[in-house]
């Protein structure tokens, strides 16, 4: 049963490295397992090996329901591959946050399926994660901002202008990753 405020929210991260990008990501997603929220990867790039290093050194309460998340790439941006994936993996009854990792291609094609995917199920107990890297999309950061509703950090979800300060919402024709 679907609350009619609820809405589909998007955030947009940045990070250095792989490592990086799972050193962050740990915290916040040990976090949202205790919350009992599902969480579902689309990531251009394997990390599994990473995730598991990471969580045999920290202290995290939930390790097996943590490796227990696809850490490995996910090859295919066709809308078909994505929706059954989707299909498979979204839990109407518990908030879904869906994190996309990779080149500016792959989170535009996922994020383009992700909103197909919507319109076509009405699912809205939905959040989306785009995680960019820093070096390849340095030059696009604002258009990145504009195009989100928060940003998530090493402190967690916060405003965008907490992180950015001076930075203004501005409107644009077409944005990295909307959904």
């Amino acid at each position: 049963m679907k609350k009619e405020n609820q809405r589909v929210e998007k955030l947009c991260s940045f990070y250095v490295s792989d490592w990086h990008f799972a050193t962050m990501l740990l915290p916040y997603i040990n976090h949202k397992i205790e919350e009992q929220i599902n969480v579902i990867t689309l990531l251009e790039n394997n990390i599994q090996e990473n995730i598991v290093t990471l969580v045999k050194k920290l202290n995290l309460k939930n390790e097996k329901e943590i490796l227990e998340i696809r850490w490995e790439e996910v090859n295919s941006k066709k809308y078909a591959d994505i929706e059954q994936l989707l299909e498979l993996e979204v839990n109407g009854t518990k908030q879904n946050i869906i994190l996309i990792n990779g080149c500016r291609d792959y989170i535009e094609k996922n994020n383009q399926n992700i909103e197909e995917w919507i319109e076509k199920t009405g699912e809205t107990n939905i959040k989306v994660i785009n995680f960019f890297e820093v070096t390849e999309f340095n030059h696009h950061i604002v258009e990145i901002l504009n195009s989100h509703d928060r940003v998530l950090n090493t402190s967690g979800e916060r405003e965008i202008t907490e992180v950015f300060e001076g930075y203004t919402k501005q409107e644009t024709k077409q944005a990295v990753g909307n959904v």
